[in-house]
């Protein structure tokens, strides 16, 4: 194991070693990490509450945030581009919980997802191209499957020419392109003032001369706040969203939509909905801790009461091998996507080869 970092105390040889993804402290008397996508137990003990809380305020330090009884967790960020969130008493009854989600170093481009078995040298031309040609994508999946990880490699298919704006509500993204300007949500202080929404930063930022706007992680409101502004002629939109199914990341989205309390009749949400997003990326953590897209779905319109989707890519899986690795396939519907008309607009390259029916 690689030496740690002495101010992070018990966990910086965790922190160190580059086959640990996550960490999570649930006390100080059990720490846990997450190593090729499986969680395992570790010996790594803390002195006592005291000694945890140290590290909190270590972790926390450099952020400017804090944690009390009357605001009992936060996120934060580290220096190397990890994120975390921790969680005091009285609200933790197990002392201060601690989650560090950790910037990987290991998957730097589109090569080192096929490598990992994450998607399909096939899919990965779609989708360059699918950026490339400013559609608008949700990246969805539950927590830690590799959503942020796939947003950030793709965008690399973001011209040079164009400006991104980054809306997160605890930074992540670091994106390679020169011309990028990145905005952080903020909480409210003590006397409940100065908070600034993802909605918020989504409305500022058309002001800002965006080409591109990437929003880390759609919750709320915001997203009412996204749709209008792909209305409104800003394309190539990319969006993180929490969800388990294409068809559940559509739901989600109208819910949202609808909890913004603009009386919209369903239709009109959902013809906006089918109008604004191109595709869902889906992402599962499989069984034995792979990470995998496990669909590629257009949304195809409106058809009667409900917002068509078709599938461009699934993956089937096919049980598990002697090691006890998933086995399994992904599969080419061969069908068109819409937005290859983008494509021959903006002059992107997207061979017949990139949705021709397959199986790998």
């Amino acid at each position: 194991m690689q030496p740690g970092n002495p101010a992070l105390g018990p966990i910086g040889e965790l922190m160190a070693d580059p086959d640990i993804t996550e960490i999570m402290i649930n006390g100080s008397e059990q720490v846990y990490v997450e190593r090729a996508g499986l969680m395992e137990l570790t010996d790594v003990r803390f002195d006592d509450e005291d000694d945890l809380r140290r590290l909190v305020e270590v972790l926390l330090r450099p952020t400017g945030r804090s944690v009390s009884s009357a605001t009992p967790y936060a996120d934060f960020r580290l220096a190397d581009g990890s994120r975390g969130n921790v969680v005091i008493p009285p609200i933790a009854l197990n002392g201060p919980v601690v989650t560090i989600r950790k910037f990987t170093k290991t998957l730097t481009g589109i090569a080192d997802l096929i490598a990992a078995g994450t998607l399909s040298r096939q899919m990965a031309q779609l989708l360059g191209a699918a950026v490339a040609a400013r559609a608008n994508i949700i990246f969805s999946g539950a927590t830690g499957t590799g959503k942020t990880t796939t947003l950030a490699i793709l965008s690399r298919h973001i011209p040079e020419t164009e400006r991104i704006i980054t809306i997160e509500d605890t930074a992540e993204l670091n994106l390679q392109q020169r011309h990028v300007v990145r905005m952080e949500c903020r909480r409210a202080n003590l006397e409940g003032r100065g908070e600034v929404t993802m909605s918020e930063l989504v409305r500022n930022c058309l002001r800002m001369r965006p080409t591109r706007i990437i929003v880390g992680e759609i919750r709320g409101a915001e997203a009412v706040d996204m749709l209008q502004a792909i209305s409104s002629g800003h394309e190539g939109c990319l969006a993180v969203l929490h969800a388990s199914s294409p068809v559940d990341a559509v739901s989600r989205l109208e819910m949202m939509s609808l909890s913004r309390g603009l009386m919209l009749p369903l239709w009109a949400v959902h013809k906006q909905i089918a109008s604004a997003i191109d595709l869902v990326v889906q992402h599962d953590l499989l069984i034995d801790g792979t990470r995998k897209i496990t669909r590629i779905t257009e949304l195809a319109g409106v058809e009667g009461d409900r917002i068509a989707l078709t599938d461009l890519f699934t993956y089937e899986r096919q049980g598990a091998n002697q090691l006890g690795r998933e086995v399994g396939k992904w599969t080419c519907s061969g069908k068109r996507p819409r937005f290859a008309s983008k494509c021959e607009k903006l002059g992107v390259p997207l061979p017949a080869k990139a949705y021709a029916p397959s199986a790998e």
